[in-house]
């Protein structure tokens, strides 16, 4: 290993251009000869190796002699995945303990080792059963493995799943998140994850795959066969289980705790920029969005899935349009992202009824979220959509209709949406029907190319920069703007030429008369909302200068511009959504700590 690094070292400091031709080449002299395969030497390998030597071989790694450059140099080289931080931040998924579901949705997985509608098989799932559910552990094995891929990772943004959050008990959710925070705050993680995983191991809670797998066996065949329910199976897994009433009756914390870590988080190494949790659209209230902004939560993923009353009642979805317009107009008027999740090809759907679903939803004033998970419907097994594939009354689209239907509804989407995703994280061997290509929106991107309509594709993800370099001389700063049920929303963007993003700002005004008509709202008439900033560009540390679009100023010529516009549209201040990590860096730009947000007077 260490005459690899020595030979991809010096190809450096000749002045190559390391990219994955190069390191092929290195990799294959080195493998060429070694019979076995399990002795080849791996990419993935090589970052974590000089990350050892560095920290615990100090006369080693001084002695290939690597100046600050180099190392730069090396680590983009020996980065896996880059993507994960092309966006600007390292974004974190954690995931809550299995638990009940107020809703029994026809296509929602059952698999009773997981919060609803998830699979043990997903890998951030795996990585949660590994560690016993715990968002302490899983938020410190994951900034051990995105910094061994070489990625910073004092920025992260935390993405809390697990069926819907408002089900879980209200001191099991404090407890969860206030142990995120103390997870990025603790110099010392190492030595305290391992103290707290042998106390998991201390109290009984099974971690790995095949005790996992035989102690959920027989209760997933009877839920499979429909002999149980989801929710007497975990009952009978959990409910009776000594090992895991332990593990609950230490799982408590305080507002007051959570308000402590917060405020250490402010200077802590890893910084918290964005959180978000899900839920669904009925268990959306005023109170409970002010509790989620206590905890640091500053977007929302919601499901919504079809905005058809009927389609929503042939699968058993308990909701109704009139319940997901009120929990859009108070996400927004609450200031938070609004992460929506839009299926095609549920029970009962049709592709052209498919169609307008999605046109629907992004041109109503009553819906228009920032950003959309547009997947299809897939069978897995249990689910109560089995016995409709059997009787013929529902079948997975063919790849021409998918394709067809993501398209349309991708050229339809507006500048300012963002499709997050198409597939789900579910592997091909849990879905009996449906699609099982993980490279879907390739698939679709590829058809609009082919006919001739790539221009019209506008939707963020699409337009992101990613890790191109950018100079500020050569964006030009746009406005979009658009009316929603509740305000005016203006999508400040900086673009390309090309019209490739480099960052953007989402600036919300509310009408004086929908503030004044929803009670326990904790903003006020008069008051703009400034509801995201984001710069992209490869995520740079803190203070430091990225090779893509951030800490060039972009951020805070965006923000002065929405104040700018809040003041000539006659609004006395502005306040800002700001993840806990972010509130520095908004007090450095004229806002001042107000309870739940922070606010510039104008």
């Amino acid at each position: 290993m260490d005459t690899i690094l020595l030979e991809i070292i010096e190809e450096i400091r000749r002045g190559t251009v390391v990219d994955h031709k190069v390191l092929a080449r290195i990799l294959h002299e080195h493998n060429k000869n070694l019979k076995d395969n399990r002795d080849h030497f791996a990419k993935k390998h090589l970052l974590p190796y000089y990350f050892n030597a560095k920290n615990t071989k100090e006369e080693l790694w001084r002695s290939w002699n690597v100046d600050e450059q180099t190392e730069r140099a090396l680590i983009a080289a020996l980065q896996m995945k880059p993507r994960r931080t092309a966006s600007g931040v390292a974004t974190i998924t954690v995931i809550t303990k299995p638990w009940f579901c107020g809703n029994d949705c026809l296509y929602c997985p059952n698999d009773v080792r997981m919060p609803k509608s998830y699979l043990h098989n997903e890998p951030a799932c795996q990585r949660a059963e590994r560690n016993w559910f715990d968002p302490y552990l899983q938020v410190a094995s994951r900034l051990r493995a995105l910094s061994q891929m070489g990625h910073p990772t004092d920025k992260i943004e935390l993405i809390v799943l697990g069926g819907t959050w408002d089900d879980y008990p209200s001191e099991y959710r404090t407890w969860f998140m206030a142990e995120i925070f103390r997870a990025l705050n603790d110099d010392a993680m190492e030595a305290h994850a391992a103290e707290r995983r042998a106390l998991y191991r201390e109290v009984g809670i099974l971690n790995d795959e095949q005790g996992l797998a035989s102690a959920a066996k027989d209760l997933q065949e009877a839920v499979n066969d429909g002999k149980s329910s989801f929710t007497d199976a975990l009952r009978a897994l959990y409910g009776n289980n000594a090992a895991w009433a332990k593990a609950s009756a230490m799982q408590h914390a305080t507002l007051e705790e959570v308000d402590r870590l917060q405020e250490e988080n402010e200077r802590a190494q890893h910084r918290c920029v964005g959180l978000v949790v899900e839920t669904r659209p009925e268990t959306i209230t005023a109170p409970k969005l002010a509790l989620l902004r206590r905890l640091g939560c500053t977007k929302v993923q919601i499901g919504i899935q079809s905005l058809d009353q009927n389609i929503l009642e042939l699968n058993n979805r308990h909701t109704d349009p009139h319940a997901i317009q009120e929990a859009f107009a108070l996400l927004r008027l609450f200031g938070f992202k609004i992460h929506a999740h839009f299926m095609v090809n549920l029970y009962g759907a049709t592709p052209a009824g498919d169609k307008l679903d999605y046109e629907k939803f992004v041109t109503d004033p009553h819906y228009l979220p920032d950003e959309v998970k547009l997947y299809p419907c897939a069978l897995v097994e249990g689910t109560g959509l089995a016995p409709h594939y059997e009787d013929g009354s529902w079948h997975p689209y063919t790849e021409e209709e998918l394709v067809d239907v993501l398209s349309h509804d991708t050229l339809i989407t507006p500048p300012y949406m963002r499709i997050s995703r198409m597939i789900r994280d579910i592997s091909a061997c849990d879905i009996l029907v449906g699609n099982k290509k993980t490279n879907l929106r390739q698939m679709v991107e590829g058809h609009i190319e082919k006919t001739g309509r790539a221009e019209g594709v506008r939707d963020i993800r699409y337009r992101e920069i990613n890790n191109r370099t950018a100079e500020a001389s050569d964006l030009t700063l746009h406005d979009v703007e658009y009316e929603t049920a509740v305000s005016t929303e203006h999508f400040l963007q900086w673009t390309t030429e090309d019209d490739r993003i480099a960052g953007f700002l989402r600036l919300s005004l509310p009408r004086p008369d929908a503030v004044t008509a929803h009670e326990g709202l904790p903003v006020k008439t008069g008051q703009a909302m400034i509801r995201e900033v984001h710069v992209y560009g490869a995520a740079a540390k803190l203070h430091a200068t990225s090779k893509g679009a951030q800490h060039i100023g972009l951020g805070r010529k965006l923000v002065e511009t929405a104040c700018e516009m809040a003041k000539e549209a006659g609004y006395e201040s502005v306040n800002v959504i700001s993840a806990v990590g972010t509130r520095e860096y908004y007090r450095n730009l004229g806002f001042n700590d107000a309870g739940l947000y922070q606010n510039r007077p104008l």
